[in-house]
């Protein structure tokens, strides 16, 4: 069973919106704080944002006051809403329990969802 299911990605203009959603087939779901990651071709993978158990964000500088992380722990689910949208945030965007015992294995990634910003 797939643990985690990125989508919501798409083709959107400079300046568009978006909205990702992050299914988690977990057990536990509401003991972990949640990440957002995004990985661009050629570059590391970085975090975008965070969110813990009890629904504090933080955000990277590069989306702060234009991305959106929250969750619903009822429906296992993370969510990153992306405003204001510009083509260096085009990446596959991917998210994953915010502890290195799952961050580090591949096992425990998803496939990830593309975003690609253009006009």
């Amino acid at each position: 069973q797939v643990q985690l299911a990125e989508s919501g990605g798409g083709l959107v203009q400079p300046g568009g919106s978006l909205r990702l959603s992050c299914a988690a087939s977990i057990s536990m779901f509401n003991i972990y704080g949640m990440n957002w990651y995004r990985q661009a071709p050629g570059n590391e993978r970085e975090l975008v944002a965070s969110i813990t158990t009890g629904g504090t964000p933080t955000y990277a500088d590069a989306v702060k006051g234009r991305f959106i992380i929250s969750r619903d722990n009822a429906k296992n689910t993370v969510y990153l809403q992306m405003n204001s949208l510009k083509p260096e945030d085009t990446a596959v965007y991917y998210c994953n329990r915010d502890s290195q015992i799952y961050v580090l294995k591949d096992s425990s990634w998803g496939q990830g969802t593309q975003v690609t910003v253009s006009s």
